[in-house]
């Protein structure tokens, strides 16, 4: 008889349509509830690249410092003998130590670097991002590693586009932006250098681009004393654009800075050319190759045309996918040439299903120059480029 009431009991409770979707909806809910909980436990264990980069300083350091004493020796030797530059017949001078002005403007150019890779970095977060491109590293696979390849140079040559057009390829990774670890941020350690780079599986590439490694006297011996293995990548451009490119960020961020013209010379009159001024100084790529090459071989430096990544992007992108032992998946299919800027943007970039171009930092209208100054330049120039053409056995075609 109770069994009976019991029985009668719940079928009149499942008959009720109400009390029916109150038991389903009480269902969804407790589901709803655990997905959340189980989200919430996961998503709190990913690795974030800040926290982590800010751990390294911490945990890292005192790793830091035994891989830095590791190797303090041998980049000590690596400097106590270094090779003397050969002389080119031309008008250059060693610069000398720089004035309080000379300084002023050398921390100007800087503070426009770290702003134009922030702009870009806030670029890339706005971006769309793709869930497709990022289903492999959604379950935190993947270890982070020293990178195997370096974009070292030069300021204003392309950097940042090749560096783009590159992570689109899905075997390449790189950090976003610049770790200046081998000029600025050496004493950290290599433990705190790895742990700003992104994650990687077998078989991909870690990469990261600094352009003013290439300009450092130490960065050669620091990389090496690293890994002699590493891939070197150097984006060159004519000098003479170049520098009034250098010029016209630093005027973007400073509109104060003195005139292209006068910072051009020592002395007007003599035509005699200021070499203490970074934007002359970089451009003289055959002196600080010399440097590299003492450290590295030259099959172990791709050298990349500026101009031909503007005019030809997969053409060059297809000589960096050799260079770096990867299949050639960048092609002509992912770029168009964007009229308004000037120069080629993705159909599709990395992380997202938009097209991308670079930010408003990239392709500035260059300010009127005095065509003698352009002149005297281009003739400052030309030995230093005859010799890094005779170095790197390829002819840039900026004479």
């Amino acid at each position: 008889m109770e069994y009976s009431l019991v029985c009668h009991s719940l079928y009149a409770f499942w008959s009720s349509p109400v009390k029916k979707k109150l038991i389903l909806l009480s269902i969804m809910f407790l589901i709803w509830v655990y997905m959340l909980y189980s989200c919430v436990g996961y998503c709190s264990s990913m690795p974030s690249l800040v926290v982590e980069g800010y751990r390294g300083k911490e945990t890292g350091s005192a790793v830091g410092k035994r891989t830095e004493s590791s190797r303090v020796d041998l980049v000590s030797r690596l400097l106590a003998n270094p090779q003397p530059w050969e002389d080119i017949e031309s008008d250059y001078e060693e610069p000398s130590i720089r004035t309080a002005a000379s300084r002023d403007l050398l921390n100007n150019e800087l503070d426009a670097d770290r702003t134009d890779d922030w702009d870009e970095m806030r670029g890339e977060q706005q971006r769309e991002p793709d869930p497709s491109a990022m289903s492999s590293f959604s379950n935190g696979s993947g270890s982070k590693k020293l990178p195997q390849a370096i974009i070292i140079g030069v300021k204003k040559g392309g950097t940042r586009a090749l560096l783009e057009f590159l992570r689109v390829h899905p075997d390449i990774r790189a950090v976003g932006a610049e770790p200046h670890f081998f000029d600025r941020n050496y004493e950290n350690g290599l433990e705190w250098y790895r742990e700003l780079m992104p994650k990687t599986l077998e078989g991909q590439i870690t990469m990261e681009k600094t352009p003013s490694y290439f300009v450092t006297r130490e960065a050669p011996a620091r990389i090496s004393a690293m890994s002699r293995d590493t891939k070197l990548i150097v984006v060159v451009r004519d000098p003479v654009t170049r520098a009034i490119s250098d010029y016209t960020q630093t005027l973007s961020k400073k509109p104060d800075i003195p005139s292209f013209e006068s910072l051009t010379f020592k002395n007007r009159t003599t035509g005699l050319i200021d070499t203490s001024w970074s934007a002359i100084q970089i451009g003289i790529y055959a002196k600080h190759l010399d440097n590299w090459l003492q450290y590295f071989p030259m099959d172990q430096i791709l050298f990349v045309s500026g101009e031909r990544l503007i005019s030809d992007p997969a053409g060059e992108l297809g000589r960096v996918q050799d260079f770096l032992g990867l299949k050639r998946i960048i092609t002509d299919k992912h770029f168009y040439f964007n009229q308004t800027k000037g120069f080629p943007c993705l159909k599709k970039a990395e992380g997202s299903s938009k097209p991308h171009c670079l930010g408003k930092t990239k392709g500035r209208t260059h300010p009127n120059i005095d065509p003698e100054v352009v002149q005297r330049l281009r003739d400052f120039y030309r030995p230093f480029n005859m010799k890094f053409y005779q170095m790197t056995g390829h002819n840039f075609g900026w004479d």
